[in-house]
């Protein structure tokens, strides 16, 4: 395998960017503040929660099976392409929907056909790593990922306060803004990612998707696998928690005057060190080892979270937050980087796509935290036991994850 360059990686990788804009414009942003029209303000958590939530669930389960189709897949365009190229294509369809969509039951038909097209296209798109980049330069790769990750946050933190007011009840110019980002992303990775036909590579699989072979597993790497999705999966309960609801944190709490552009504000900065420890993650996970790094990304992000419990305005809020993210950058590197070694080559698509059991079953059940902030925040009016609680849950979660993570070898 030759060595890639910076443009290879950065190429294969674009996706992510538009891909991150996307869904950090959607999640604490778009959704929060159109839901305010369309639900009781006293139970806006819990609408937030549970309509996200069962997209999450079936993201769950179409990542890892669209992962392992492409493993099988025989094209002229290689296994990753095809089916990430439909996903991509449904996206732009859903996207339109919630765009114009002007009641509750819109909103959720988009926002779950959203998550099942584009994690059609995420399972298979996952695997170029593993595929086009090798193994002493995982570190690397992993690391460019996680910058187009932190630049799509970037981008939407910037672009989504200021093309959504808090009186809109259609997010049209922003999701049109999405869509371009989204297409513009995903052209340089379809275009640039060199990918080898796959019906050449393996022909005696051309004609046939082998049913028994996406569902069995190598049981050595399951075990490993097994563990660090539990430990990914603690790890990243409470902090997506945080950020689900950090936009109604910020209106009830900060009491800031535009929630929605305080909320962007909060992105950018936390997005700066993000990138930085995103990069320098790479770096320290090639040299010292993955579960190294990861271990010390849980260490930092347990104080980031603990921190956010004393916040008492924004100012205290975004450094509180910074440490949080660079935790999370550290985090999100190593332990891709960890996934990616792990998974056995030639079922790159399947493993990685089992990872998204972590992420997005985190991302889903921390939706239903919804109801018991809600139910503590009304309790005692004013106090907010609901939000702080969600912080020490983050706090303690990332060092669960530690326990979990001892027992993943890395080999």
């Amino acid at each position: 395998m030759k060595r890639t360059s910076l443009a290879n990686l950065i190429g294969m990788n674009a996706y992510w960017m538009g891909l991150s804009f996307m869904w950090n414009s959607l999640h604490p942003i778009i959704l929060p503040a159109v839901l305010l029209h369309l639900v009781p303000a006293g139970a806006k958590n819990s609408y937030l929660g549970g309509l996200t939530f069962f997209g999450l669930v079936l993201a769950m389960f179409i990542q890892p099976l669209s992962g392992s189709l492409s493993d099988q897949w025989r094209s002229r365009w290689g296994k990753r392409r095809p089916l990430a190229l439909l996903g991509t294509g449904l996206d732009l369809i859903f996207l339109g929907l919630l765009a114009w969509s002007g009641n509750i039951w819109a909103v959720l038909v988009g926002y779950v056909g959203l998550q099942a097209a584009s994690n059609l296209a995420q399972g298979p798109l996952q695997a170029l790593i593993p595929d086009l980049v090798p193994r002493a330069r995982i570190g690397t790769a992993s690391a460019v990922k996680n910058l187009m990750d932190m630049l799509g946050l970037v981008i939407a933190s910037l672009a989504a306060g200021n093309l959504l007011k808090p009186e809109d009840h259609h997010p049209i110019a922003i999701l049109l803004v999405v869509m371009g980002v989204l297409v513009l992303s995903a052209g340089i990775t379809f275009l640039t990612a060199r990918e080898v036909p796959s019906e050449a590579v393996e022909p005696s699989l051309n004609k046939r998707i082998d049913l028994k072979e996406m569902f069995s597993f190598n049981h050595l790497a399951s075990r490993n696998f097994i563990h660090l999705i539990l430990s990914r999966f603690v790890f990243l309960l409470g902090v997506y928690g945080v950020q689900a609801f950090a936009q109604y944190y910020i209106q009830d709490v900060m009491r800031a005057a535009n929630p929605v552009k305080a909320t962007s504000q909060l992105m950018a900065s936390l997005a700066v060190t993000l990138i930085i420890s995103a990069m320098l993650g790479g770096w320290l996970t090639d040299r010292f080892g993955a579960r190294r790094v990861v271990a010390l990304a849980s260490g930092i992000s347990a104080i980031g979270c603990a921190l956010l419990v004393s916040a008492s305005d924004m100012s205290s809020l975004i450094r509180f937050a910074g440490v949080l993210g660079a935790g999370i950058g550290l985090y999100l590197t190593s332990n891709w980087t960890l996934a990616s070694r792990l998974a056995p080559r030639q079922q790159a698509g399947k493993y990685l796509g089992m990872v998204n059991l972590a992420t997005a079953g985190a991302s889903a059940a921390s939706r239903l935290l919804g109801v018991p902030i809600d139910i503590l925040n009304n309790t005692r009016p004013g106090l907010y036991f609901g939000y702080r609680g969600l912080f020490i849950l983050g706090a303690a979660g990332t060092l669960l994850s530690l326990l979990i993570l001892a027992k993943v070898k890395e080999e």
